[in-house]
């Protein structure tokens, strides 16, 4: 079973259904909070889907007093199956658009920075600026690397940060996206730099983590604390 309808229970249907018509919310008791929150959740699930509330309530209505149904199971079964396509076609078509526009908002973030002084750009598009440069030597694609960092978006808005996290990362170089393979192979222990990474060496077209959207440049304050071991050593 699919989200959308392992959580469509009796009582997010009924709040879902009636939404339309409640000028105001019901008062907030703690069933009152459960059956909005199912009834919410289910709202975003449906987005983008035709609601009848006349029938969605007769189905609840049959379902809860077992009452013949108006359609066979099979039946049953298939109109689930239309209904999530077409929200699955909805949401590719809103993907695709918002993937459109990120793009086009970074590629002129990229132009423009570009331009600034101390900006390098890289043969993959990457760009990134030395703020401090760091001692020693820098890390291989194998080598593990310990981090802090700050990720935002070209508007401005903060996705991560390890600062707020109140401790740094440690992951293997080649366990991360493109970009920030590519820069952290640049830098040397100690070393801060700014990154600013082009939708195709982050990630892409899907985003990620419901906070970066489809098509997103992202900028980067990276911190490479230290060096670990490659993978497999001890």
């Amino acid at each position: 079973m699919n989200r959308l309808f392992a959580t469509a229970t009796p009582a997010a249907l009924v709040l879902l259904a009636s939404a339309a018509f409640a000028a105001d919310p019901p008062a907030m008791d703690e069933t009152a909070r459960m059956n909005y929150a199912l009834g919410y959740q289910i709202g975003r699930d449906v987005a983008g889907a035709e609601i009848r509330s006349d029938v969605l309530l007769k189905g609840l209505n049959d379902g809860r007093t077992g009452a013949t149904p108006a359609l066979k199971p099979e039946e049953i079964q298939a109109a689930l199956a239309t209904l999530q396509a077409r929200i699955n076609e909805n949401r590719a078509k809103e993907q695709t658009v918002a993937a459109q526009k990120a793009a086009a908002e970074g590629s002129t973030f990229l132009a423009e920075n570009a331009k600034k002084a101390g900006v390098t750009t890289t043969k993959s598009g990457l760009q990134y600026k030395v703020i401090k440069p760091g001692t020693g030597r820098s890390p291989g694609p194998n080598d593990t690397v310990t981090v802090q960092y700050r990720g935002t978006l070209v508007n401005g808005q903060q996705f991560d940060s390890s600062y707020d996290r109140g401790e740094p990362a440690t992951f293997p170089v080649n366990g991360v996206i493109a970009g920030w393979t590519e820069a952290l192979q640049l830098m040397k222990e100690g070393a801060q730099y700014q990154l600013v990474i082009p939708p195709n060496l982050a990630y892409g077209d899907r985003g990620a983590g419901g906070v970066i959207p489809p098509g997103a440049t992202l900028i980067f304050d990276v911190e490479l604390v230290k060096i670990g071991p490659a993978q497999g050593d001890k």
